[in-house]
């Protein structure tokens, strides 16, 4: 009678086990072979040959696919004539593989896992153990034969429900017995023969070892630098992932940059991830027109209709570029939000320049706004160079426009929690006082490390320098000195700033000589002795109270002692030593008639003459306009 292995009464895993010690091949045919499990089998295949098939362990892997719906979509391929060329079969192994990449990623690295995935990546390379994909049909039969050196049973069978896996061989709900009459059992082998040499079944032995070696569970220390590369690489991927889908309306085909083109990209990647994208490029790059192309292109793909909220004195400059390039839309100032916004329709997408100034979220014009915003859910596009001016949370409040202060941001600021922590606090502890998730923008804005607000802006902002744009996009012009980017296959140069000194003569004799008075000695005494309370705070701390102060409280502290006398300093720096005196030190009848303005230097006479002129709207930053 045959034995029931059912992983309740009998286990199967102790069944096989107990056949193969001491057995000298064995073969399996399962649905799914799961790697992680294979530690339950592999010390009792360590003692096969493994020079031939007949010293192995042999595994047919019947429903392991790697795109399954692209394998069925083949299917019926595979049930008539083989495909035979070389690399139809090179893309099925690559594509199957897959599969088997993906179980050794899934779930935390362990100790045992990679002593057991790396003892199958020996067994794979010394012929042990073989592996073959039945791709004829799904097979979704399991059987195991094991062949040993008994005169009595040299063959002996188990057939049922159990995989190649751990659940499988050991869970319950599992129904198996075993096979020792030796003509079923040579019945049995005789079945597997045949579907273990179909021309369907595809040997992926050397391509899983490498899977494995290539893995995690790599043995050899791999270079800090690769590691760093191929964090990058995952890092940009959304950007890149966006520059290659990104397709540009005919009105805006041959007018950006390359390096707008990027922008608006990845602008666009987060706008439909989080609904909003603060774009944050330095001045001077285009950000108006950068706004302007992402309003189209959200026309385009979604049509959007599109408000811009700006300042009053920007709101002509917004009018000519939503006519300009055909955006549905309508403007508004910024001054005029609370008594307008009310009775505007819904929009879809909002625009907001110079957001920095909605700073403070207990301000009407913030209010207003956000009522809005929350009532129509539009997408939001944040326009500013200085998102940050005084304290972290001129960067939240700008968020908390489109971000709900509560909604799970999947990154919480890890620096501040160290901190928690030191403190004898948990998350929990955070949570349970707060009553928010540790990864919401609220826990954000108690933290105060730069490097926790870098991790979550990484989410919405997209900003360059002047000076990252000139390495990543610009070639070098070395007769001109200069750098530039090409539109349209014409070079258009960035201005290079080379500040002037202007001299003029001082008579310490001349008692209406003003500037002569302004150098004076007693100038110098009255600024050093300034009092200065706001910035000299120090002097008013409680005596002693250092000694009380925790690590950060006595940071603080010494931050007080120092302003007042930074101030100082910077007085007299920008009196004496500094071109931030010209103003003073030039008088208007001075100046030479024809000594080249600020503004003439910077472009060195080459006023641009469309809105590209000087690598993105010239030094105002009005990016795109003509001036």
């Amino acid at each position: 009678m045959p034995e029931i292995y059912d992983n309740i009464d009998r286990n199967l895993c102790e069944g096989l086990k107990t056949v193969l010690a001491g057995a000298r091949a064995a073969s399996v045919c399962t649905g799914y072979f799961h790697l992680h499990g294979w530690d339950l089998l592999a010390p009792y295949v360590e003692g096969f040959v493994g020079d031939t098939e007949a010293s192995s362990c042999r595994i047919l892997v019947g429903m392991q696919r790697p795109a399954e719906e692209e394998v069925r979509a083949q299917e019926s391929l595979l049930r008539s004539p083989v495909p035979s060329d070389g690399p139809t079969r090179a893309l099925l192994t690559r594509k199957i593989t897959e599969g088997f990449k993906k179980q050794i990623e899934f779930g935390l690295p362990s100790d045992d896992a990679e002593s057991t995935l790396r003892r199958l990546a020996e067994q794979l390379r010394a012929g042990k153990v073989r592996v073959k994909l039945y791709l004829r049909h799904p097979l979704h039969a399991k059987l195991y034969l094991v062949e040993r050196p008994d005169p009595v049973t040299p063959l002996v069978g188990f057939v049922g429900s159990s995989n190649l896996t751990r659940p499988g061989l050991t869970g319950q709900g599992e129904l198996n017995v075993d096979v020792v009459d030796q003509d079923a059992a040579r019945k049995l082998q005789s079945w597997f023969e045949e579907r273990w040499n179909d021309q369907l079944a595809v040997d992926v032995s050397a391509e899983l070892a490498t899977v494995i070696e290539q893995s995690w569970v790599y043995q050899e220390l791999v270079r800090p630098f690769l590691i760093y590369l191929k964090i990058a690489y995952h890092l940009c991927e959304e950007a890149r992932e966006g520059e290659r889908a990104l397709k540009l309306p005919r009105q805006l085909q041959g007018v950006l940059l390359d390096f707008q083109q990027s922008a608006v990209a990845l602008a666009i990647q987060h706008l439909h991830r989080h609904r909003g994208v603060l774009l944050g490029d330095v001045v001077g790059l285009g950000k108006t027109l950068m706004a302007t192309a992402i309003a189209k292109v959200m026309q385009e793909d979604s049509s959007t209709t599109t408000l811009v909220i700006c300042p009053p004195k920007l709101q002509l400059i917004w009018q000519r570029h939503l006519e300009e390039y055909e955006v549905t839309g309508k403007t508004l100032s910024l001054g005029m939000v609370d008594k307008e916004l009310p009775n505007l329709r819904g929009y879809r997408l909002v625009i907001i320049d110079e957001s920095h100034d909605l700073r403070n979220r207990e301000g009407e014009r913030y209010r207003a706004i956000a009522k809005y915003i929350d009532e129509y859910d539009p997408y939001v596009v944040l326009v500013t160079a200085t998102p940050y001016n005084k304290q972290f949370t001129d960067i939240s409040n700008q968020l908390r426009l489109f971000v709900d202060e509560d909604r799970d941001l999947h990154v919480r600021p890890e620096r501040f929690f160290q901190e928690w922590a030191r403190q004898g606090k948990r998350a929990d502890d955070f949570v349970a006082r707060f009553q928010t998730s540790t990864n919401s923008l609220r826990v954000f804005e108690h933290s105060a490390h730069p490097e926790d607000w870098r991790d979550l802006m990484r989410l919405f902002l997209v900003r360059r320098t002047r000076g990252f744009i000139m390495d990543e996009y610009a070639k070098y012009d070395p007769e001109r000195k200069r750098y530039y980017v090409t539109l349209n296959g014409k070079p258009h140069y960035f201005p290079r700033r080379e500040p002037e000194r202007v001299g003029f003569p001082i008579n310490e004799n001349d008692p209406n000589d003003q500037y002569a008075r302004l150098f004076r000695d007693e100038v110098v005494e009255v600024i050093e002795n300034l009092s200065l309370p706001r910035y000299g705070m120090a002097q008013y701390l409680v005596a002693g109270l250092e000694k009380k102060a925790s690590g950060d409280e006595k940071r603080i502290l010494d931050n007080l002692n120092r302003a007042g006398r930074r101030l100082i300093g910077f007085c007299r720096t920008n009196l004496f030593q500094t071109p931030g005196i010209k103003r003073l030190q030039l008088p208007p009848v001075a100046r030479p008639p024809h000594h080249p303005q600020p503004g003439d230097a910077l472009r060195a006479g080459e006023r641009p003459s469309d809105p590209h002129r000087d690598a993105g709207g010239g030094a105002a930053g009005r990016g795109g306009e003509r001036r």
